[in-house]
Order: structure tokens, then C-alpha cells, then sequence
């Protein structure tokens, strides 16, 4: 039985413009009809980058809600239920909320063109605005300047690590695409500026001067790195001794570094910052899975399974970092399934795995513009990989806990006669959609 949810849902996506034009000039009608609630927010931070924006949210949402504040957030995709894009004080929107709202933008928006992030994203300020929270925590969409995120004034801006991303629409130009991330930037607002490439450093710091913005520069301002078993937060006059995030990956010191900054800014205290460093979830980077169908499957056969959802060549990289950090302490057969969006890097995203990953189980993304499972195959032989494909995840699962005992073997066999197998480690990866279908799984 369809949801009132999904019926909304549907009826949004069929407004969808025939060419989507960069602009908030549609979105900023829709609000205006529903009384401007961007207007009518607690104090917000909002969040740009390319990689680690999720992160980043989730550890200041974490740091926010152990100094007991009320926190919304909104974050994009979801993974299994739309519900998990709107978060009001600290809970997912519920179904009947969320459908009330859907349909007072729909009404508002008079049958008008309008893309369906634009409509969720006023449906996000009409329910942050009706419902009381002590802050906001808001993150980009695509790009920044003309993101449908960008109609409102933060307490502060966020801008992660630049890079490559969405070339259809932010191009391939670097120098560009950090004009436009900046482009959340506002008059005498904060923003805080994790590492960058001196490229993109240059860009943000022009950015901020023409709107009289006050920058806080990871390296110069702030900076935070790994020491003895913590995280060490250091600006020019203090120095905090926090626990690691419990977000796995050396890449996640970073991302921690960036929210700490921002909860500084926000005045959050040191302690719940260092209990919001220990409590952050985010699901689909860098998680172990232990409960599902496909955990069950490799609990049985002695193997790991992780799940990722990154996909581009950066996110690989921070992927990757962990996954030869675990061969270095624990070696087994590293075998990917995998399966990307069409206008995604996959080669860039296989790269950063040769060497390293020895067989992908390629894999098609059901209900999404996804690469063909033959093409990716094709990519990662070419890369001196094993490939296969498989018809659907369990299949992908199986295929890989097979290939993996069969690979130790040949390496048990080259060195002793004794034959010893060693399960080995699956990392489903490539796409958050991919994640968002293994979990729903559960």
C-alpha cells in the first residue's frame, strides 16, 4: 500500500522542470507562500564541501546534542527512508508530519516547475521553523551559491575539502567549483575552512574578503591530529586532549578537526565536545556490518564485511588508507562489490584499490542511473583486478566469500603444503544508494 508519503513524494517528482536552470528563484516563491520560514530558524551552521560534509554533521550534531541542545538536521541522500533527510530535535520527521508539510508545498507551489530537492528543502525550513530546537545543522546539497540550502543567514558556514564532483553541473574547473561552494558564505558570518589545496585555499580567502568574512583556516587558525591514542585539537593558545572520533579512518581526524572548530564557534564545550567525538554514528562510512542478511553470510563463513559510501576518487582514497591499514594488522583477501553511478570517476574510484583490492564483484544499483556491471567489470581487469558480476548483493556477497578462500588458498599454496584458508574482507562500496539498499536489507 503506497504511503500518503510516497504519494506526495511522487506528485514532487513530477514537477521536476524539463532543464534545471542554477537558481533559487523557484524555491524562493514557494517560501514566500509559505510565510518565508527560513526566516524563522534557531541559530544554524551550514555545511559545504565535496568529502566529509556527512561526517562533519555528525560529529557537531553529536557534540550539540551531549551539550543537551535541541539540534535539527537536514543531510542528502537518505539511505533507506526519506524521513532520515529531516531531523528535528534529535528524531526523524514522522510520517504524518512529513506528509502535512509535503503537502503544503505542494500547494504553495500552485503547480508550478520545481525540482524535488528544492521542494524537500522547503519542506526542511517549513518544519525546522514550526518545530522549537536550540540549533540547526544544515547541509549542501550540490554546489553552494545556488544550492536550494543557500536562502537563509547561518550563526556559521562550513566548507569541507574541495574537489572534483558533479561535473554536469559544477564543471571541471577547481578554481570554479570553490567559487560556487563559497558562494554559502555571507556578510560578517564565520565560516571555518577545512585543509584545502592551495588552489582552492587561495579561492575561499578571496571569497571571504568581498563579503567581510571571518575565516578560521585549518593549519593556520586550528589544526588536529592523532597522538598516543587521542585526538589533539590545537589552536594558537589552547590545546585540548580529546578521545579519537568513533568514526573509523585517519581521514576522520580531519573532518573531527573541522567540527570541533565549528562547535567552538558555536560555543559548545570542550566536554561535549570530547563526548560527542565517542557517540557520532554515521551509517555507510567505514561501518562494520554485523546484523543483516549479508552479515550473517559472512559471520558464517569467518569473514569481515564493511560498508562505504563514497564515491569518488577522494572518498577511495580515505577508503582505502583504512582498508591497507587493516591488511597491515590483520592480511586477508580484499574483495570489493561494487556498484557506482554513471556520472561518477569509476576508474578514479578503482584506482585508489589497485594493488590492494584483488577481485570486484561488480553489481547494479536498482533504480538508479547506475554504470553497467559489464563496464565496471571491464574497468577493474584493466586495472589488474579479478572481476565478476553478479545478478544482485547476496549473489555479490557469496561470489566474493568464495573468490576470497580461493585466493588464500593459491597464496597458502606458494608457501607450504598445508592448506589453510583465510575468509576474507568484503568492503561494499561505490554509492550511497548502494548503501542505502544493503541496509534497508537489515
Amino acid at each position: 500500500m503506497i504511503t500518503a508519503v510516497e504519494q506526495a513524494l511522487d506528485r514532487l517528482t513530477r514537477l521536476h522542470p524539463r532543464k534545471i536552470d542554477l537558481s533559487l528563484g523557484r524555491l524562493l516563491a514557494v517560501l514566500s507562500g509559505l510565510g518565508s520560514p527560513q526566516d524563522k530558524l534557531p541559530p544554524a551552521v551550514h555545511v559545504a564541501g565535496t568529502n566529509g560534509k556527512g561526517s562533519t554533521v555528525s560529529l557537531l550534531r553529536a557534540m550539540a546534542e551531549a551539550q543537551g541542545l535541541r539540534t535539527h538536521v537536514y543531510t542528502s541522500p537518505h539511505l533507506v527512508k526519506f524521513n532520515e533527510r529531516i531531523c528535528l530535535a534529535g528524531n526523524d520527521i514522522s510520517d504524518d508530519y512529513l506528509a502535512d508539510i509535503l503537502e503544503r508545498v505542494i500547494t504553495a507551489n500552485a503547480g508550478a516547475p520545481l525540482t524535488f530537492f528544492e521542494a524537500t528543502t522547503a519542506a526542511m525550513f517549513l518544519a525546522f521553523s514550526e518545530t522549537p530546537a536550540d540549533i540547526a545543522i544544515i547541509e549542501v546539497g550540490l554546489g553552494g551559491r545556488f544550492d536550494a540550502t543557500n536562502v537563509f543567514t547561518p550563526a556559521a558556514s562550513v566548507i569541507t575539502p574541495i574537489d572534483y564532483d558533479h561535473a554536469e553541473f559544477l564543471g571541471r574547473d577547481l578554481a570554479g567549483i570553490a567559487r560556487e561552494k563559497a558562494g554559502i558564505m555571507k556578510r560578517h558570518t564565520p565560516v571555518i575552512v577545512a585543509r584545502q589545496s592551495d588552489l582552492v585555499g587561495a579561492v575561499l580567502r578571496a571569497e571571504s574578503q568581498k563579503n567581510a568574512s571571518p575565516m578560521q583556516v585549518w593549519g593556520e587558525d586550528f589544526r588536529a591530529y592523532s597522538e598516543q591514542g587521542k585526538l589533539i585539537f590545537e589552536t594558537d593558545n589552547r590545546l585540548l586532549d580529546l578521545p579519537l572520533p568513533a568514526l573509523k579512518g585517519a581521514h576522520q581526524i580531519e573532518n573531527a578537526g573541522t567540527a570541533i572548530a565549528a562547535a567552538k564557534a558555536m560555543l559548545i564545550s570542550d566536554t561535549a565536545i570530547a563526548k560527542g567525538l565517542s557517540a557520532a554514528v554515521w551509517p555507510a562510512r567505514m561501518q562494520s556490518l554485523t546484523t543483516g542478511p549479508l552479515a550473517d553470510m559472512t559471520a558464517e563463513a569467518g569473514a569481515e564485511l564493511w560498508l562505504d559510501g563514497g564515491h569518488n576518487k577522494q572518498a577511495a582514497g580515505a577508503v582505502a588508507a583504512v582498508m591497507a591499514d587493516l591488511e597491515a594488522r590483520d592480511p586477508r583477501p580484499l574483495i570489493l562489490v561494487m556498484g557506482i553511478l554513471a556520472n561518477k570517476d569509476a576508474g578514479g574510484f578503482l584506482d585508489a584499490f589497485e594493488g590492494l583490492a584483488a577481485c570486484v564483484i561488480a553489481v547494479n544499483i536498482d533504480g538508479h542511473a547506475a554504470l553497467a556491471p559489464e563496464t565496471l567489470s571491464e574497468l577493474a581487469s584493466a586495472r589488474g583486478m579479478l572481476s565478476q558480476i553478479a545478478d544482485n548483493l547476496t549473489d555479490a556477497v557469496q561470489r566474493a566469500i568464495n573468490t576470497g578462500e580461493a585466493l588464500s588458498l593459491q597464496d597458502e599454496a606458494r608457501e607450504t603444503t598445508a592448506q589453510k584458508i583465510t575468509p576474507p574482507r568484503i568492503l561494499i562500496c561505490g554509492s550511497l544508494y548502494l548503501a542505502g539498499q544493503v541496509l534497508g536489507m537489515e
